[in-house]
């Protein structure tokens, strides 16, 4: 075995990663959560996470440990933010490399392994008084989809292919979690002539049917490449 020829003076921290993993179920927000099955914190809802192998890239073992913990897999994972307050982990010095995602809550059924007692996604105002630093990591997350939402279209991955202006308000006051002016709101959507208005109308409803739209992709790759930035 070939002996590494650099040696360090300095202690080693351990590196975890925490997934953050957002889901959208008709007018609530939630997260995903695992309980804890082991101390420290047994029994404490948590974000999914673990420990990063010594020859694992970040976004590799993140991926994972929300695999092995939630049985979730296959998204698209973006690095959020590194917490390092000394503090943070009992066990000693661990730092934390936290990823986020947004989902269609319908598409990923959770189901607890691995060290996770449970995995359930929970209301995003209920999950308080998590594990470790969760709730810091969980409301650095929160804040960085809400300021995301208004600058790049990500909400409407998870509206259906057909979708009515409400629909869209709604998915926006939800993530937001506030009300949004109805006027306002569709005066500057439409404004951005992203929208494909269709000749169709709802189905099967017991109010007026409402005009269904389509989200414009090819146009909005077009706009972005012209210089084009998406506000709401």
């Amino acid at each position: 075995m070939k002996k590494n020829k650099y040696c360090y003076e300095y202690p080693r921290p351990s590196v975890v990663v925490d997934c953050v993993v957002f889901g959208l179920d008709d007018d609530l927000l939630k997260v995903l959560l695992i309980r804890r099955d082991r101390d420290p914190f047994a029994g404490r809802w948590a974000l999914p996470g673990g420990f990063v192998d010594m020859d694992e890239p970040l976004e590799s073992a993140a991926l994972r440990e929300l695999k092995e913990e939630t049985g979730v897999g296959d998204l698209f994972l973006e690095q959020l933010y590194t917490f390092g307050d000394p503090h943070r982990d009992p066990r000693g010095r661990v730092i934390s490399v936290a990823y986020y995602a947004l989902v269609k809550l319908s598409d990923h059924k959770p189901v607890a392994a691995d060290d996770a007692r449970d995995a359930e996604w929970v209301d995003v105002k209920q999950a308080t008084k998590l594990a470790f630093d969760h709730d810091t990591v969980l409301k650095t997350a929160l804040d960085r989809l809400r300021a995301k939402v208004r600058y790049q279209p990500i909400g409407f991955e998870l509206l259906p292919a057909k979708f009515t202006l409400t629909q869209l308000q709604s998915l926006y006051e939800t993530i937001l979690g506030q009300p949004i002016d109805k006027r306002n709101f569709r005066r500057k959507i439409l404004a951005m002539s992203l929208l494909t208005e269709l000749p169709e109308t709802q189905q099967q409803v017991a109010h007026r049917a409402a005009r269904l739209y389509r989200f414009d992709r090819q146009r909005y790759r077009q706009l972005v490449k012209a210089g084009f930035n998406f506000e709401v």
